[in-house]
């Protein structure tokens, strides 16, 4: 199939050279230039496991441009896959989505044939059809199921592991307004062998939300029963791993920590929070959720001044800056709100981090980026904030450690877990 992708961050760089890996072609259109620049050079402008092998392996089905017509004229489907960022009470800001299906419709208005337009971005339920819908039809002079198509189709990718996700899902959704739109989808997904979940294009869009805002629930859960379990001496990991075996409940996401962060569970959360109040309802849960891991940084801190009461002129190390490990995104890192603290507290702070220190360099100047984990264990205590491979080999023999992120390793020095 001819594909053509508005956004080029994780969700439509990924889902663009995954799907020429199936045989499409595939145009990028981005604002941006140097990352124009960087996609036809076979070079991912992000940092993701297996994309520029992606990228290299394929170059001759994947092109970049700016020119959103080109683009879509060149194509039979366009996917939606702009940023869907929160506002500062937690909303969802629909500006780009609202701007792209504006410029859409404005373009299939010029094409005399049927066009299907797919929302792959991040929204409430309700944005596609009472949104999305009326802009296309408004700008296009068409109408939706009959002159266009028109589909929801959400993505489920975790950064660090995106691209294995993409080609080896769980589930695929597929939301849609009308048959052809559907079937059209179903086509270019005939490939894998995940089960297909039909839906409404509301339907598809609550998947979503309530797939990421449950995901948060399960960490704060096991977040606030490893506080517990701290006080009393029991290593929570030994409990959650019990609890996994129970089907009912699975044992993914229930490594207690530091809590989540990243471009999703934040922004969706606080999303569906705002959505429920404006709907009439009170997220009382989420709401919740939210607190527990908003606090849950503070005890690491905590901790560390059971051995450094007094942290001013300190020399504290930072083992990991990156929300996970496998990517160098810092969005919502909860290894930022702890250096943030440590500053406050007139901290010396001396950071490592095998990917994300140039990013981390432009919001927090004024800490020492090391060239080597083993330059940050010279210091008056470590915090390990990241769970990197790399950290689990370290020497930690004669090192005050507050472990955030359970390297068993780092045991071997006077050692702190966060819930265990």
């Amino acid at each position: 199939m001819e594909i053509s992708i508005i956004g080029t961050g994780y969700v439509g760089l990924v889902s663009g050279a995954c799907f020429a890996k199936f045989g499409n072609n595939v145009i990028c259109v981005d604002i941006d230039k140097e990352k124009i620049e960087k996609i036809n050079n076979s070079i991912s402008p992000i940092y993701e496991e297996g994309l520029d092998a992606l990228l290299s392996k394929y170059n001759k089905r994947i092109k970049a441009t700016t020119g959103h017509e080109y683009a879509i004229k060149n194509s039979d489907i366009t996917f939606i896959c702009v940023g869907t960022p929160s506002r500062r009470d937690g909303s969802i800001d629909l500006s780009f989505v609202e701007e792209v299906s504006r410029e859409i419709g404005r373009i299939i208005r010029k094409k005399g044939k049927w066009h299907l337009v797919v929302v792959k971005s991040t929204v409430l339920p309700g944005t596609t059809r009472d949104i999305v819908l009326p802009l296309l039809e408004k700008h296009s002079g068409k109408k939706a199921g009959e002159d266009f198509g028109l589909a929801m189709n959400p993505e489920f990718l975790k950064e660090g592991v995106a691209v294995r996700d993409f080609l080896e899902p769980d589930r695929i959704v597929i939301g849609s307004y009308d048959e052809k739109s559907r079937d059209a989808l179903r086509e270019l997904y005939k490939d894998f062998s995940c089960p297909i979940v039909e839906t409404s294009l509301s339907a598809a869009e609550m998947v979503k939300c309530a797939s990421n805002a449950f995901l948060a629930t399960k960490i704060s859960f096991i977040n606030e029963i490893g506080n517990m379990c701290k006080t009393f001496g029991i290593d929570t990991y030994e409990v959650a791993d019990g609890m996994g075996l129970d089907k009912r409940i699975g044992r993914a996401f229930l490594d207690s920590g530091m809590g989540w962060g990243g471009s999703c569970f934040p922004k969706d959360v606080h999303a569906l929070i705002s959505w429920a109040k404006e709907i009439g309802e009170t997220p009382r849960i989420l709401e919740n959720v939210v607190e527990v891991n908003t606090l849950q940084p503070m005890k690491l801190i905590n901790l560390l001044k059971k051995h450094v009461p007094n942290l001013k002129g300190k020399h504290i190390g930072v083992l990991g800056l990156a929300f996970k490990p496998n990517t160098d995104d810092l969005r919502e890192s909860r290894a930022i709100v702890v250096v943030e603290q440590l500053l406050k507290e007139e901290a010396i702070v001396k950071a490592y981090d095998p990917e994300a220190m140039t990013n981390c360099s432009k919001i927090i100047p004024n800490i020492t980026y090391c060239a080597s984990a083993e330059e940050v264990l010279e210091s008056d205590a470590v915090l390990i904030l990241t769970k990197w491979d790399e950290f689990k080999n370290l020497d930690y023999t004669g090192n005050i450690v507050i472990d955030g992120r359970k390297i068993d390793k780092a045991r071997e020095g006077v050692y702190e877990g966060i819930c265990w």
